[in-house]
């Protein structure tokens, strides 16, 4: 019998379901691979948080499957999140511009934010970077787990830093493009073959 399969996307910081990424994820497994199962958190902004919404439904669903195949996809702070969840449940993980040390960005954050798909106002604290500096990282411990899509690009992140530390994993680099990660649908086939091949 076929291991039922999920595959968990998350979104970066100040993002949402809605994101046009998550959106490209969405229509493609709907379209071509209808018996994967999507999950797509609204994750919360605290690190904290969200990382226990994402341990929450992991473990919702290997208690209903224990043998279930769960891949992650994450996308800049996602990609964070992601990369810890991975290294937790030994599951594989793509990465796209993933944050790769966010507490040292906190400082250009600190004050209110509106999301601009909900409109919903939160405010980002010193202590938000106090707890993301407590869940840093140095090292991989499963680097054939990752994937990671990296476009020089990128505005918002330097690419050099996901390069450093996520050497022995599959990496794209791509001149050009920007921190969404231009034509990321390219590649969506490649990403669940790689998430889900035996």
């Amino acid at each position: 019998m076929t291991k039922p399969r999920y595959l968990i996307y998350l979104h970066g910081f100040n993002s949402s379901p809605q994101s046009l990424k998550a959106q490209q994820v969405h229509d493609f497994l709907t379209e071509n691979q209808p018996q994967i199962n999507l999950i797509i958190p609204e994750l919360a902004v605290n690190a904290h948080e969200a990382l226990s919404q994402i341990k929450q439904i992991v473990d919702n669903i290997k208690s209903q499957h224990q043998t279930a195949n769960i891949g992650f996809v994450g996308s800049s702070m996602g990609g964070f999140l992601a990369t810890k969840c991975s290294e937790f449940y030994n599951t594989k993980a793509v990465l796209i511009n993933p944050a790769v040390a966010p507490y040292r960005l906190i400082k250009h954050l600190i004050g209110e934010h509106t999301n601009p798909y909900s409109g919903k106002s939160f405010s980002v604290t010193e202590q938000d970077g106090e707890e993301l500096a407590k869940l840093h990282f140095d090292n991989i411990a499963s680097p054939n787990n990752f994937w990671v899509l990296l476009q020089e690009g990128d505005e918002t992140l330097d690419y050099r830093d996901a390069l450093a530390l996520y050497q022995g994993s599959r990496i794209t680099l791509e001149p050009l493009g920007d921190h969404g990660f231009v034509g990321f649908n390219r590649f969506l086939h490649a990403i669940v073959e790689f998430l889900f091949e035996n």
